[in-house]
């Protein structure tokens, strides 16, 4: 199998309020938070969102190979409002930052497992809301990787 090619991906957990975004080394090792956006909810569907248009630029300047979204899978494997919303982000993404791919995961327990993370690292209350998006992009790209990783061994 051959090594996974390299290049900085970019980690984005798609919420209701916020997006978090975290981005990888470019050989693919770590992923690291690099910032918490406000969702722009306020654009028309022909206009690109705030949020969305750091994105793209984020993906420029780090010259990003690939993006993964995070898409909130049900407890039983099923698709919710919230998959419903992540898709439709997904999309208007990728219209945006064409043509680097971006790539839906499965993120089930992401933001659960950042805030356990972020608590037992004594992060909390206000101070825990304020990065815990970011922390769920890390797990979420992190876990991409490790898969990517799996793969080509």
């Amino acid at each position: 199998m051959t090594a996974l090619p390299r290049g900085v991906r970019l980690g984005v957990d798609v919420g209701q309020v916020r997006v978090g975004v975290a981005l990888s080394d470019p050989d693919g090792i770590l992923a690291t938070p690099l910032v918490t956006l406000a969702r722009d909810l306020k654009t028309g569907i022909e206009a690109i969102p705030a949020d969305i248009s750091e994105i793209a630029r984020l993906v420029e300047l780090h010259e990003v190979v690939t993006v993964v979204v995070g898409l909130p899978v049900t407890l039983a494997g099923g698709h919710g409002p919230a998959a419903t919303q992540a898709k439709a982000y997904a999309r208007r993404l990728a219209a945006a930052i064409a043509p680097v791919p971006v790539d839906l995961v499965d993120e089930r327990m992401s933001t659960v497992v950042a805030s356990r993370r972020l608590a037992e690292r004594g992060v909390r209350g206000r101070r825990q809301r304020a990065v815990v998006d970011q922390a769920a992009a890390v797990e979420i790209l992190q876990s991409w990787l490790d898969r990517q990783r799996r793969r080509t061994e």
